[in-house]
């Protein structure tokens, strides 16, 4: 003799473990906790926006004024910076703090936020820097 065993579907299998799980007493998981975890914002989300600003100083060029620069968050006290203006490179800086601003933490591009004025300086491989504030 050979016993069948019925086929439960997932959605019923899960209906059966909440069941099962609320009569003995243990806590239900519910749909609110497949959330993930809130992370508590770091460096990268200070800096994170758009900026409006001038390059004030370039080695192998003149000065152009109405620049905007993009910090995006990519990763824990990390941000990737791009502008608008080609002669800019893409760069990631890795960011600290330090006496009330946050600033690069290595590398070879300087980075200088003042969150109290709101004003970012960024000197790209000590070729060509730019100063502005956020918008």
């Amino acid at each position: 003799m050979r016993l069948q065993t019925p086929l439960i579907g997932r959605r019923q299998l899960t209906a059966a473990a909440l069941a099962l799980l609320s009569s003995i007493g243990a806590p239900a998981a519910s749909a609110a906790d497949t959330t993930p975890p809130q992370r508590k914002p770091d460096l990268g989300d200070a800096a994170a926006g758009s900026y409006a600003g001038d390059v004030i100083s370039d080695a192998k060029g003149s000065s152009k004024s109405g620049v905007t620069l993009t910090i995006t968050r990519i990763g824990n006290n990390l941000v990737r910076i791009s502008s608008d203006y080609p002669r800019l490179p893409v760069v990631e800086v890795p960011l600290t703090q330090a006496m009330g601003k946050i600033i690069q933490q290595r590398g070879d591009t300087a980075f200088v936020l003042d969150g109290g004025q709101a004003r970012l300086d960024v000197s790209f491989h000590n070729e060509v820097s730019w100063a502005g504030s956020k918008r």
